[in-house]
């Protein structure tokens, strides 16, 4: 007989799992479809995020951390040590015990909340039937809505093939079992600087190749001219304006050829990480009678609410447009399931965090100053040093600012750009005041605990119309 739902989703993923468990508090019956399988050929429920993307990643960025400080933080604060080393595979451990403790914990809120998991390829047909090829073969299911959250998966190029050996794509890089000595990273973009800060810290010799001429775009100028100053200074050799034409493995190692300002370049590595970016997973999501829009690169078409061409037929996170972030595939998941339930819920694209984990973290929320200013906007800009902190200081973590645009002729803030400890805590709290329409004023004059990092989010706030106490004021009030 045919299982028939309220609510079926295809993936498991933040956007996904995310969406199932809100529906079944709502009272719809729900079903999820997951393949994903980990290295014990289980069912690992998460997506990317979860199984080899957000958290083991971060995982392996406060390990390798750790160790940097241990090697090189520890003497200021008068201890003392010798003799540091690192056990790689301890610390992949690690991070895979994390891994499935939280894969597990996504199972166990699947259980509580009683939302059915269907093992298997999830497949949409005509009139919102999914089709599940799993380990027992093929089942049919029908559903009133369907919510389709497949993700995303690592783009291949082709003068880099991946062979998940000397060559590996984002998830190959967090299982080395010992550091390389040169490390070849394509692409300086978020996965790129996480992924190379993270074995340049344990002792690898890292060139980052970035084909593009400008640093981090999308962050403010301001940022990323600090960040590619503090990278490089750590020892990050990123090479802009460098595009990868081929490479070769020669044994153990791989032959990069590349071009650049000066022509043709090569480069030897012990191995290379191919991080250029992410592409949706929509092969084989959808039959050729499903009436659900794809576009050229995969994505599918769907308005402010993630509806699709078909009436009761969803998609989120990255298969849709906008930023491939686990907050904003859950946050989509949640705004799809509320409509679903007839309630009139909207989500602002304006306000989603952008945060690249390194350290110094990197974070912002809203528009930078170079795009205002393209677009003949009016604005005024207050900055504050962590170097000026005396909480900072206190934890010896003072490189970077906080940086606050507001409207030149409201006041209202338009947004905060963080480069520093505990960025992505304190552009939270950006957020949340651009959410309400905040002034900078207004933001300067709430009552921020003494000594807190976010002081300096405070006085940001206050340098925008001249008034911040801890700094000198560029302009009098």
């Amino acid at each position: 007989m045919t299982q028939k739902f309220d609510v079926v989703v295809i993936g498991a993923g933040p956007g996904g799992y995310v969406a199932a468990i809100k529906a079944a508090q709502l009272g719809l019956k729900t079903a999820c479809i997951e393949k994903y399988q980990d290295g014990e050929g289980k069912l690992a429920l998460g997506g990317t995020c979860l199984n080899v993307g957000c958290i083991p990643s971060k995982a392996l960025l406060d390990s390798s951390w750790k160790f940097h400080e241990a090697q090189d933080g520890f003497a200021i604060h008068g201890i003392n040590h010798a003799g540091v080393t690192i056990d790689v595979p301890a610390m992949i451990g690690r991070k895979s015990n994390i891994v499935k403790n939280l894969t597990g914990g996504v199972a166990g809120l699947f259980k509580s909340n009683g939302v059915t998991v269907l093992q298997g390829h999830g497949k949409l047909l005509a009139g919102k039937k999914v089709e599940v090829t799993g380990p027992n073969g093929v089942e049919i299911v029908e559903a009133d809505n369907v919510i389709l959250a497949s993700g995303s998966r690592p783009i291949d190029i082709p003068p880099a093939p991946v062979d998940q050996k000397t060559i590996v794509d984002s998830t190959g890089a967090l299982e080395f079992q010992q550091v390389p000595k040169r490390l070849g990273v394509i692409g300086a973009g978020v996965i790129g600087l996480e992924l190379g800060s993270v074995w340049s810290r344990l002792g690898s010799e890292v060139t980052v190749l970035e084909a593009l001429d400008t640093f981090l775009m999308a962050a403010d100028t301001a940022v990323s001219k600090e960040a590619l100053k503090t990278f490089t200074k750590q020892g990050l050799d990123i090479k802009l304006g460098a595009r990868v034409t081929g490479s070769e493995v020669q044994g153990e190692e791989v032959l990069v050829k590349y071009t650049d300002a000066n022509g043709e370049q090569t480069i030897t590595f012990d191995k290379l990480i191919v991080a250029v970016g992410r592409r949706p997973v929509t092969t084989d999501l959808l039959a050729s009678d499903s009436g659900v829009d794809i576009d050229e690169r995969g994505f599918i078409y769907v308005d402010d609410y993630c509806t699709t061409s078909v009436p009761g037929v969803y998609a989120i996170g990255d298969v849709v447009r906008g930023l491939m972030l686990a907050h904003k595939a859950s946050e989509e998941g949640i705004m799809v399931v509320e409509r679903i339930k007839g309630h009139k819920a909207v989500m602002n694209y304006d306000l989603i965090p952008s945060v690249i984990y390194t350290h110094p973290e990197i974070a912002w929320v809203g528009k930078t100053e170079q795009t205002l200013k393209a677009e003949g906007v009016e604005v005024n800009v207050g900055s504050f040093p962590f170097a000026a902190s005396g909480r900072a200081m206190a934890a010896n973590d003072t490189g970077g600012f906080v940086k606050v645009i507001a409207d030149a002729k409201t006041d209202r803030v338009l947004g905060v750009h963080v480069i520093g400890p505990s960025a992505a805590e304190l552009v939270q709290q950006g957020a949340i005041a651009m959410e309400f329409g905040t002034s900078a004023e207004d933001l300067g004059m709430m009552v921020f605990s003494h000594p807190t990092l976010s002081e300096a989010l405070h006085e940001a706030a206050l340098a925008v119309n001249g008034g911040a106490i801890h700094i000198a004021n560029r302009k009098k009030r």
